[in-house]
């Protein structure tokens, strides 16, 4: 670095204030640090909120009841399997959900008829339908052709989902 005398032009990088001290330095990193972190916080903060689909941010809790388009599957075929590994007969209770993964204890109700039962299958065979059940619990609940029936998750007595 070359020192300025008078009548003599700067260099450009001459014209910047040097800190040369161990201490300014220590200040400036950490000064440098703390707004980037602040920067940051700010940009993830911003992003979880843009990308937050409205359905989610107010999504009901695991006690409350949610609504869906059901209908029967259909009845069971001869020693047919479902993507849950399960042979379904005329005597199997579940239902079909394309989400929901296999095993899920959920509550269905349709008019005053309430069934424990279980996600058996996430394979639906009607586009149209977000949650089919089988021919035997279509026949307990009463649901004739598609209509919109409750569900929520199963809780056990002390109030865990399950």
């Amino acid at each position: 670095m070359h020192a300025c005398r008078s009548g003599t032009t700067a260099s450009p990088s001459a014209t910047l204030p040097v800190v040369t001290s161990f201490p300014e330095r220590l200040v400036l990193l950490a000064a440098v640090a703390l707004l980037c972190a602040v920067t940051a916080i700010a940009v993830v903060e911003r992003s979880t909120r843009a990308s937050t689909p409205l359905g989610l941010a107010t999504a009901v809790a695991p006690g409350g009841w949610n609504t869906a388009f059901a209908a029967s599957r259909g009845p069971a075929g001869d020693a047919q399997r479902t993507s849950c590994g399960q042979v379904l007969t005329p005597r199997s209770l579940g239902v079909t959900h394309p989400v929901l993964p296999c095993g899920a204890r959920i509550v269905l109700r349709y008019g005053s008829t309430q069934v424990l039962t279980q996600v058996i299958d996430d394979k639906l065979t009607d586009p149209s339908h977000q949650l089919e059940v089988t021919e035997k619990l279509a026949q307990i609940l009463g649901l004739h052709g598609t209509q919109q029936i409750e569900w929520r998750f199963a809780t056990d007595a002390g109030g865990a989902t399950g």
